[in-house]
């Protein structure tokens, strides 16, 4: 009699072991796919940021385009905020301005403009050496708030007066 008491409380034990185990598996579950969803979101801001950044890029060059003098005239290192001005009837054209923007409530996309510097063979240096006033160095930034934090993707490139 004691063995067929024994087997009867066995099967309740056994469902029990199956649903802790089961229930430690959803939970991880459960875990992994939020920190997925979590990660997936940083990557769709950050890739945003990096397009955004490279438009700005395209949008200093756009500008450049309408006049040298339209980007010798910028203060170097200067935060300037770019906009898309469609007031005139001809042309829809990028303007520099200092007043800042956001973009989709959550990125802030500025660029910089610095002299350029060549040393006696030509080669663009750091600091001394002759001033280039035909070529300036372009930083695009973008800046956004995830997780209680700034994060910031910048780029940059050299530009030249081609016209």
């Amino acid at each position: 009699m004691m063995k067929k008491n024994l087997k009867k409380g066995s099967g309740l034990v056994e469902i029990l072991v199956a649903v802790f185990i089961f229930s430690i598996i959803l939970g991880a579950l459960i875990n992994a796919s939020s920190a997925y969803f979590s990660g997936a979101g940083v990557n769709l801001s950050s890739t945003k940021a990096a397009y955004l950044a490279e438009e700005g890029i395209e949008a200093v060059k756009t500008i450049r385009d309408f006049g040298w003098n339209n980007i010798s005239a910028l203060s170097d290192n200067t935060d300037y905020y770019l906009y898309f001005d469609t007031s005139s009837s001809t042309n829809n054209v990028w303007k520099a301005t200092t007043t800042p923007s956001i973009i989709d409530s959550n990125f802030i996309r500025t660029f910089k403009i610095n002299s350029v510097y060549r040393d006696i063979d030509g080669r663009i240096i750091l600091s001394g050496g002759t001033l280039d006033i035909n070529t300036r160095k372009v930083i695009s930034s973008v800046s956004w708030k995830s997780n209680n934090s700034t994060t910031t993707k910048s780029l940059s490139t050299y530009i030249t007066n081609i016209f």
